[in-house]
């Protein structure tokens, strides 16, 4: 009789977990939406479920709109809108799109800017709007910023290139903006001096983390950051992450070959990590944002470098017992452009250059399972976690759905058109629906 005791409390306890998580979500409205890039968690994941187990652009398709532009920003959603950042391919401009979630019927749309892009590689749309349903704020990476209610009605907008400085950065500055407690953050981790024409000349060039007053676009403080990085290593293209561990509230920041937590309140410094670069080499821009879970925070080397685990709670400038772990000794877990993702408890870390995911024990660091992404097509979207599952979408538009506890693939398709490239929107996920953007359409999946 006792031993069938540990699996029967191991049921209980699995569905008390997921009755408790039910009522969280009911508690918190917030948790039944998509208000980050991110999500609710701002770690990639969502209480999401009922999700169709299959789908295509003809199956299980409760809506589909095509857009005007292409975009690498994913959609925020709250309660009946989702809103879109995107280019008009045709007038060359900078658009913020409201759609109606239920239909996809587009409800607003207003012009930003005149000028969407720069190099071949990427637009101005790249940042991701965020929401907490009563404002929605879109930024773009020429500094336009720009608030807004839900109906469309314009509250504010600012230029942070011209109140600040033209940003220095060699590409596209790509950081989304975080909401988060009645404060709208955003950072700029630049060069030090202009790089092919970029960047101001009246005065230093400065790396920052900004907080402004959600109502009115005040400034509320600036935090100067200082980094030893080199040229390009100087660049973040990284966004910033809210934390909490044992009481005290955190905005994580990564970038000029460091990490950082700052106080909410005043931005003040509390603690700061580096480096994965001693040498100083002078070309690692970061692009992954910091993930954390687990009493950890990760912090993605660039290029195939190791990923680097920091225990939560430090003060001051850590030293290298800080460290967790590292996966210097697993040379397949790396990511250079995606984000990773925090979900059951564990860390999934999806590598765009060494073309797999992988499912790692936070208290270990170890692999539990790894996963040859298919197809020749690259991923730099970052991985979405929900209903038990993985959601991966390829440069091609191709989305994969792999089993979150064993590494299977169970599902693929293709939305992407023939000759689509660059598809970097990470999938929502929320209610019972899928959000799916490619670069030419969004689409809406659900159950039946």
């Amino acid at each position: 009789m006792s031993h069938h005791q540990p699996r029967s409390l191991a049921a209980l306890l699995t569905v008390a977990a997921g009755s408790l998580l039910a009522l969280v979500a009911v508690a918190d409205p917030a948790l039944a939406q998509w208000p980050h890039w991110r999500g609710p968690f701002y770690n990639g994941s969502s209480p999401a479920t009922n999700l169709p187990p299959r789908f295509s652009p003809t199956e299980n398709v409760r809506w589909s709109v095509s857009l005007p532009g292409s975009s690498a920003a994913t959609p925020a959603i709250w309660n009946e809108h989702v809103f879109v950042s995107s280019t008009d391919a045709e007038a060359g401009t900078l658009l913020a799109l409201a759609l109606d979630r239920r239909t996809g019927r587009e409800l607003w749309r207003r012009t930003i800017a005149e000028r969407a892009s720069r190099d071949r590689l990427s637009n101005f749309a790249s940042p991701s709007p965020t929401t907490d349903g009563d404002r929605v704020f879109f930024y773009y990476g020429q500094g336009d910023l720009a608030a807004f209610r839900p109906d469309g009605q314009p509250l504010w907008s600012r230029q942070l290139a011209e109140d600040y400085g033209e940003f220095a950065f060699l590409w596209t500055y790509a950081s989304s903006p975080l909401l988060h407690n009645g404060r709208l953050y955003l950072q700029v981790l630049q060069r030090n001096v202009p790089v092919n024409g970029r960047g101001r000349t009246d005065g230093p060039i400065a790396s920052y983390l900004l907080a402004l007053d959600p109502a009115t676009g005040r400034e509320l403080w600036r935090h100067v950051r200082p980094s030893d990085a080199v040229a390009e290593s100087l660049e973040s293209f990284a966004s910033p992450v809210p934390f909490e561990y044992q009481g005290r509230p955190e905005i994580l920041v990564v970038g000029g070959d460091c990490i950082t937590g700052h106080d909410p309140a005043s931005g003040r410094e509390l603690w700061r990590w580096g480096t994965w670069n001693p040498t100083r080499i002078s070309h690692w821009r970061m692009v992954p944002s910091p993930v954390a879970g687990a009493g950890l925070v990760l912090a993605c080397a660039p290029k195939r470098e190791p990923i680097f685990a920091l225990k939560a709670g430090g003060v001051g400038t850590l030293e290298p017992e800080a460290i967790a772990w590292t996966t210097a000794e697993q040379r397949d877990v790396t990511s250079d452009v995606p984000t990773p993702l925090f979900y059951l408890g564990d860390f999934f870390v999806l590598s765009d250059l060494r073309k797999n995911l992988t499912r790692l024990d936070p208290a270990t660091g170890r692999v539990k399972w790894e996963l040859a992404t298919p197809g020749n097509a690259k991923y730099e979207a970052s991985p979405t976690g929900a209903d038990g599952r993985i959601y991966l979408l390829s440069f091609s538009g191709e989305v994969v759905v792999v089993d979150a506890a064993n590494g299977q693939i169970t599902h693929r398709a293709s939305f992407g058109e023939p000759g689509d490239d660059q598809t970097r929107s990470s999938i929502a996920a929320l209610d019972h629906d899928l959000f799916i953007r490619t670069n030419q359409k969004l689409y809406c999946v659900g159950t039946p």
